[in-house]
């Protein structure tokens, strides 16, 4: 055979085999997508995702809404699924809640015969002990975590601090001429002095 047939005859071969390939290949499973691809193979993004079935996933529980104190003759009852610390400062506050409005009282002692409004508010933080000391209304802009808490929120300026506790607000301001002055307790959760507040909560709270 001279080198000119053989040439040819591997060339026929060498088509047959590709053929023969070709074939095979378009009988694979999943060639058609292979194909359609046109990129040497099937795109990550071209798979098709798995449905969940119903009952499978995963149940996320609810956080339910922390209850409400209630005020009964000018004294807050604490709700009963009230965390022990939150009802250590409602404890607190109904202790001084019939005290007058005295400018500086209770940053010098903790009992003293009246408070004013961060006063007040610290002596009712320092009922769970979630102060150490009294704070001046300006400093609790920046104490404990940012932003309203679950439990308690202390709205702060540098003027005037009130606080928001199990959904009544502790506060010297908006006191009717019955009540007298002093820390009380309103059902009312809208600042009665005015201004732009900073919400801060305890961490946990």
């Amino acid at each position: 055979m001279t080198i000119v047939r053989r040439a040819a005859a591997y060339a026929a071969l060498c088509t047959a085999l590709a053929v023969l390939a070709t074939v095979a290949i378009a009988l694979m499973p999943g060639a058609r997508a292979w194909a359609a691809n046109g990129q040497g193979g099937v795109s990550a993004r071209s798979y098709e995702p798995e449905v969940p079935v119903a009952g499978e996933t995963e149940p996320t529980e609810p956080v339910a809404e922390p209850s409400a104190a209630t005020l009964v003759n000018g004294r807050a009852v604490a709700p009963l699924d009230a965390p022990p610390a939150v009802r250590k400062v409602i404890a607190a506050a109904n202790r001084i809640r019939t005290r007058p409005y005295i400018w500086g009282g209770g940053h010098g002692r903790w009992w003293d015969r009246g408070y004013d409004c961060s006063g007040a508010v610290s002596f009712a933080l320092h009922g769970a002990r979630l102060l150490s000391s009294p704070l001046p209304s300006g400093s609790m802009e920046t104490w404990g975590a940012p932003g309203p808490g679950r439990w308690i929120t202390v709205y702060a300026n540098a003027g005037h601090a009130y606080a928001v506790i199990a959904g009544l607000r502790w506060d010297t301001a908006g006191n009717s001429s019955l009540e007298g002055t002093g820390p009380r307790w309103h059902e009312s959760l809208t600042a009665a002095a005015g201004g732009r507040f900073i919400a801060r909560h305890p961490i946990g709270y």
